[in-house]
């Protein structure tokens, strides 16, 4: 791993300003422990001589009252509703700015210059293109494979094919990695998509933003002439925008973790891409239009709203409510005014969409979802504005891997500059049983237990 800078190290010491004092109520003997204060949020309790000092370890399922690391990318606040990067409201950098901008931002800690936005956008563009061999790899998947499936083994992938980007001890080689996976994410999802179709795959476009070559490159065919749609172009930018980076989630978390065992950044992102294809996590959106689907019509609304109050029917209303936020989600906002300037753009009349408007409207007038502040999230409206762009849904979760590339190659890179990196190690509670004596299969007591592996190979013998 590379010789990490101190910054890291010298901000936790001008943190500390209190501490916390733990007590034994059995034995009564107590511990100190450095509390830690952020520039904004709550403090946090350093328990990293935790175990040394006093020989027990936190449980903490789900590591929802954990710190896992030092961040300068992104803070959330779920009860006030706030979202910034690097200090920037996410409102603002959704509406007022492009994707590439705010990918500089993300990795470089400040918005570009003019000159710095086109040395950027000049060096992502350089890399948009697909290796031909790599390109052709697609070839060993079945048609029907889930675009999600060749994400996680195309960019897994890249490894083997660039050689001078997985050094993760050179900071040029680090940055060339994270140059290269955001430019070929958009190349790699829509060759993904074109491929389940049996059509030829676009080369990029370096005349085009990013979001422009994107919508190309999913929809465009050799014998017609693309037009791109300034309107949807702008929700597109907007989607991976607000898609772009979102503290430690799962799928940000796993990349960390993958990448704390020094692993290459190709495969520490194909890792976030399998974490990410989770319906809790990144499917979100793809479940928003199951359940709408189910839901089927209008008139159905209020035996689902029921449903979803009632505490023992495991029905769940996808795309309303957050695990951070327990205020509007303020990407949620965004999308809100935009998947209404899409629908009326494109002059849909789609039942589904419709459906989804009526069940918006229901819900944010429902006191049970007021008083729970189950707000509809990103997910639903992603979700719609998505499908009005005519994207399969199996696409949604592919088109969240290539907003959020930037977000995961962003903490990896932090992490690498890190003074405070180790490998990820969890501890657990151990529930199972004490140390057994061992007993040959000859003197083991007689079970009627019988198990049958018919289930493995679906009844056939050959396993096939």
């Amino acid at each position: 791993m590379a010789k990490p800078s101190l910054k890291n190290e010298s901000k936790i010491a001008q943190a500390v300003r209190h501490s916390f004092t733990l007590t034994d109520n059995e034995t009564g003997q107590s511990w100190e422990f450095p509390t830690l204060h952020g520039t904004i949020g709550p403090k946090v309790i350093d328990t990293r001589k935790l175990y040394s000092q006093t020989g027990v370890f936190t449980y903490d399922p789900g590591f929802a009252s954990t710190a896992s690391c030092t961040s300068d990318i992104t803070y959330i606040d779920g009860d006030a509703g706030v979202l910034l990067h690097r200090g920037y409201a996410i409102d603002d950098l959704a509406k007022n700015t492009d994707y590439t901008d705010v990918c500089y931002l993300l990795l470089h800690g400040e918005l570009p210059s003019p000159e710095n936005k086109l040395e950027f956008d000049a060096e992502i563009n350089q890399h948009t293109m697909l290796h031909e061999q790599l390109a052709r790899f697609y070839s060993g998947f079945m048609r029907s494979a889930h675009p999600m499936a060749i994400m996680v083994g195309v960019v897994g992938a890249l490894s083997a094919f660039y050689h001078d980007s997985t050094d993760i001890t050179d900071p040029m080689q680090r940055m060339r990695a994270a140059h290269r996976l955001i430019a070929k994410m958009p190349t790699i999802g829509a060759y993904a998509y074109k491929y389940s179709l049996g059509q030829p795959f676009p080369q990029p476009s370096n005349k085009l933003t990013y979001s422009e070559n994107l919508l190309r490159l999913m929809f465009s065919v050799p014998t017609t002439d693309y037009e791109i749609n300034p309107v949807l172009a702008r929700a597109m930018n907007q989607i991976l925008i607000l898609h772009a980076d979102h503290e430690q989630n799962a799928s940000t978390s796993t990349v960390r973790l993958a990448g704390s065992s020094a692993a290459n950044p190709f495969a520490c992102v194909a890792a976030g891409i399998a974490s990410l294809w989770g319906p809790a996590h990144g499917g979100a959106n793809e479940a928003v239009l199951n359940m709408l689907t189910e839901i089927s019509t209008k008139d159905r609304i209020d035996k689902y709203i029921k449903k979803a109050q009632d505490p023992d029917d495991k029905f769940r209303l996808m795309g309303f409510g957050h695990r951070v936020y327990k205020n509007y989600d303020p990407r949620a906002e965004v999308l809100r005014n935009t998947c209404h300037e899409v629908l009326d753009e494109l002059g849909i009349h789609d039942p589904t969409l419709d459906l989804a408007m009526e069940l918006e409207r229901i819900a944010l007038s429902n006191d049970y979802f007021k008083e729970k502040r189950l707000y509809p999230n990103v997910d639903f409206y992603s979700g719609i504005i998505l499908r009005a762009l005519n994207f399969p849904t199996n696409m949604f979760t592919v088109l969240f891997a290539i907003g959020r590339t930037v977000g995961w190659i962003a903490h990896w890179k932090e992490m690498m500059e890190s003074s405070e990196s180790r490998i990820g190690r969890p501890r657990q509670l151990y529930t199972g049983s004490t140390k057994r004596e061992f007993t040959s299969v000859a003197n083991r007591e007689h079970t009627d237990r019988k198990i049958s592996w018919s289930w493995l190979w679906g009844g056939k013998k050959n396993g096939s």
